[in-house]
């Protein structure tokens, strides 16, 4: 079967066009497919192609037309404008069940499904496929002369002894705007003390703000940055310029993002989409950085976030609010 990849330019995606913003859109498949499956996701085209082009394998007459756009934009693409998307796939686990609990998607039930570990699953409506750490990457030009920090706290001593170094040139999430590190700074501030000690040095420091994991190792591998905090490794493990760079998991804890998806209520298309989720949760794929789901691991530095209720507390509006504002006193200093 024949695959076509089209970029943005010239490329009208058969969804309607949405007010939400798109960071990228690509179609593959066969010209005149009789079915298309519209998919929206947080992780970048070339990231998830082989997982299109997998399922496209045995489903000739089948065509996906993919957008790519950030959890936020994502949640708001089918809570405010209900925009029409067969499937939701992204790493910003919270907003993900929020979306199941509040009625905007389907159920689903098979043997995939029901192969889930609990921690993988929420109310037959979110699916875990993949487990990411959340990763320090780091300049190998900047630390020539440095030992490298294997732990939140050893980070700290070395941004405090070295301001002039890295001062202007440590990255994070801005998590105001993106709901994965909005994630990620929730489980990290549940975790341990350590983080708003962090967040206060790299505030002192004049931390720069990013959206995404991409961007961050852009300006590691640019010069730009010296260190980046809480990138998926994902990301990082899979690009072809990873020689200037070297990526740390935290000795402290790590924590693992459960990627998931789900089935929106007004998918057009949900018997296709149900095949595609299934062959998400049962197939490993080539050409991919994503780690598949792993039910358990020796490391006791490991803390993996599990899909569940518990993800929306800091959902609550009034608890939202007091988060942001101790972490904006930390960081806009």
């Amino acid at each position: 079967m024949r695959h076509t990849l089209l970029s943005l330019v010239g490329f009208l995606i058969a969804a309607p066009l949405a007010a939400f913003e798109i960071e990228d859109q690509a179609r593959f498949g066969p010209e005149g497919a009789t079915t298309t499956l519209e998919i929206i996701s947080t992780a970048d085209i070339a990231f998830f192609e082989p997982m299109i082009l997998s399922y496209l394998a045995g489903a000739p007459d089948t065509a996906v037309a993919y957008t790519v756009a950030s959890s936020a934009e994502l949640d708001r693409a089918l809570r405010s404008e209900r925009a029409r998307f067969d499937i939701a796939i992204s790493s910003a686990m919270d907003l993900q069940t929020k979306l199941a609990n509040d009625g905007l998607a389907q159920p689903h039930s098979s043997d995939a499904t029901e192969a889930l570990p609990d921690w993988a699953l929420w109310n037959d409506r979110v699916f875990a496929f993949s487990q990411e750490p959340a990763a320090m990457v780091v300049s190998k030009a900047a630390f020539a002369d440095l030992p490298l920090p294997r732990s939140r706290q050893e980070l700290i001593t070395t941004l405090r002894e070295n301001p002039d170094r890295f001062r202007g040139r440590i990255g994070t999430y801005d998590v105001r705007q993106s709901g994965l590190g909005y994630l990620f700074a929730t489980q990290d501030a549940r975790t341990s003390e350590t983080y708003w000690r962090l967040t206060e040095v790299m505030g002192a420091l004049d931390v720069q703000l990013y959206c995404c994991s991409s961007d961050m190792i852009d300006g590691v591998v640019g010069g730009e940055l010296a260190i980046a905090y809480n990138v998926l490794a994902s990301y990082a493990l899979g690009r072809t310029d990873r020689d200037a760079y070297t990526i740390i998991l935290p000795s402290d804890f790590t924590t693992l993002m459960l990627r998931s998806a789900l089935i929106p209520a007004g998918a057009a298309e949900p018997e296709t989409a149900r095949q595609f989720v299934d062959h998400l949760l049962s197939e490993t794929f080539d050409g991919t950085a994503l780690p598949p789901l792993s039910p358990a691991s020796n490391d006791s530095a490991v803390r993996r976030i599990e899909l569940g209720p518990a993800l929306m507390v800091y959902l609550d509006r009034f608890k939202r609010r007091g988060f942001l504002s101790e972490w904006e006193s930390a960081i806009l200093q």
